[in-house]
Parts: C-alpha cells; sequence; structure tokens
C-alpha cells in the first residue's frame, strides 16, 4: 500500500479495505465522508433496474491509467456537453491543507475523449462499489448517465461529473493557479505533476491527445525549471 515514506498506492486491495474513508477521517479535514450505506444508495439511485444488465463506465482522468475495476471491454469514446478540467481541490490526496493539489472533473461543456469501460452484469454491484469508494469518498463528484459515441455507436455510461455544490470545487479559477498548483503539490497519493502526466500517457496510448492538458504540461515544466533555476 506504501512505499514506506508515507506514500500511498490507490490499487483494489486498498479500496476493498476501505482505508481511503479511514485515511480522510482520520486526517482531520472538515470533510463529510460519505458511509458505505450512502455509497450503496447512491448506486442504487444511478442504476434504478439496471444492475441486471452490463454498465459502462466513462473514464476521464486516473482511471484511464489506473482503472481498479474489473472489465470485459474497453473503447475510446466521446461524450458531449461535459469537458475535462482541472476543478476540484484535493488537500489530501495530491496536495495538502496549506498546498492543495488539483484533480480533474467533468465540468459543463464543450466535449471529452476518454475511454469506456464494459463492466458485466454480474460483477456490476461489486465493482460500481469498489468504483464509489474511491470517486465518492466525500461526495466531490455527481455520478450522472452520458452518452458516448464511437464514430460507429451510441451507448450509456456512467460518468463522474464535479459536483458545484462541493466546497472542494474550484470554481472560475485561472491558469495561472492551476499551474502553480499542478507544478508544486504533493500528498499521501503522489504529486500533481505526476498525475496530469500519467493522465496525458494514459490518453496516448488510445491514441488520444488533449491539447488543453499538453498545454498545461509544458507550462508546468517552465515553472518547476524556474523554480529549480532560482
Amino acid at each position: 500500500m506504501s512505499d514506506g515514506q508515507g506514500m500511498i498506492a490507490l490499487t483494489r486491495a486498498y479500496l476493498e479495505s476501505r482505508k481511503l474513508q479511514e485515511l480522510v477521517l482520520q486526517s482531520g479535514l472538515d470533510l463529510r465522508v460519505l458511509n458505505e450505506t450512502e455509497l450503496e444508495q447512491s448506486i442504487q439511485d444511478i442504476l434504478k433496474g439496471r444492475s441486471h444488465s452490463d454498465v459502462w463506465i466513462f473514464a476521464y482522468g486516473s482511471l484511464i491509467w489506473n482503472p481498479t475495476v474489473k472489465f470485459s471491454d474497453r473503447r475510446v469514446g466521446t461524450i458531449y456537453g461535459w469537458h475535462r478540467r482541472f476543478c476540484l481541490w484535493t488537500p489530501l490526496g495530491r496536495g495538502t491543507p496549506e498546498n492543495p493539489g488539483l484533480m480533474l472533473g467533468l465540468d459543463r461543456g464543450g466535449s471529452c475523449r476518454g475511454i469506456a469501460y464494459r463492466i458485466p452484469a454480474e460483477d456490476v454491484l461489486t465493482e460500481l462499489l469498489i468504483l464509489w469508494r474511491r470517486e465518492m469518498v466525500v461526495g466531490s463528484y455527481t455520478p450522472r448517465w452520458v452518452k458516448v459515441v464511437d464514430g460507429k455507436e451510441r451507448w450509456d455510461a456512467i460518468a463522474f461529473t464535479i459536483n458545484h455544490n462541493h466546497i472542494m470545487y474550484a470554481g472560475d479559477i485561472s491558469s495561472e493557479v492551476v499551474v502553480n498548483s499542478l507544478a508544486t503539490a504533493n500528498g499521501k497519493l503522489g504529486t500533481c505533476a505526476d498525475y496530469l502526466s500519467q493522465t496525458i500517457d494514459g490518453l496516448m496510448q488510445y491514441g488520444i491527445q488533449d491539447k488543453h492538458l499538453l498545454k498545461l504540461q509544458k507550462a508546468v515544466i517552465a515553472q518547476q525549471q524556474l523554480s529549480i533555476a532560482l
């Protein structure tokens, strides 16, 4: 789970043990952690009769390169009406209360290319609980159904969109603030700079070039190099 220096690997076993919830509870941060009953209710709410069929999950960030769930198929696809954006403050995972990091969320407008994972019907409840323990630990996302398009087909998938009412929603922040956070923030799960690079690399593996993320990466590297020079 850890590299011996306090770092945590976000593995399936770590999520199964519910240690992510424990980490937040023990952090002293003023964040309400959703309990198992609330997570299970949220899953039932999103499924509403679909628990006996395969379910697709749309990944746009770390789920691309670290899905942690079992799946039977994956495809590159695009959703419309939502775009990938660094809009979620993280004072623990990839930052600290003194220097919070930023994580990706799906915010309104535009479009987003990502990876859709198919979870077989018989595994839906088990796998979604793993996923909810990861993504919904403090309720900073709103799970919702989106339409995924791959040029040939169109199908429904669950995506974790940003919760605008959550205290950690970053709102309208400048590109300078984003770059500074990505260049400097570091937490229990690692650095924001690594999170950015891993997301870019994960997308590249499927032939997806996110120009905005690549532009951010150049700015982050430039700031880090400037800090070293100073």
